[in-house]
């Protein structure tokens, strides 16, 4: 193959199956989902377990700082502070 045009045909072809090999294989029809019984999947049994797991710490969270709104605020320590002034003298 001596000519320009028809390596570069051959290039695009080469990458055009490349592609399409690559996104076949990304989409693995043969893989675990089409294999698989219909069942519950254990990653989506996770995420069940861990939405309720923040749900009741929310609702801890929630009671904690109604808890904390109810009672009055301690009344901050006042401290009196005798310090010599401070004095800055710059030449330039």
């Amino acid at each position: 193959m001596t000519s320009h045009t028809g390596r570069l045909y051959s290039l695009a072809l080469a990458l055009v199956v490349f592609f399409l090999a690559w996104a076949v294989a990304a989409a693995r029809p043969w893989g675990r989902a089409a294999a698989s019984a219909p069942g519950p999947d254990p990653g989506l049994q996770a995420l069940v377990v861990r939405q309720a797991q923040l749900q009741r710490e929310a609702k801890l969270i929630d009671q904690i700082v109604a808890a904390r709104s109810r009672r009055p605020a301690p009344a901050p320590a006042v401290r009196v502070v005798n310090l010599p002034p401070i004095t800055i003298t710059r030449t330039s």
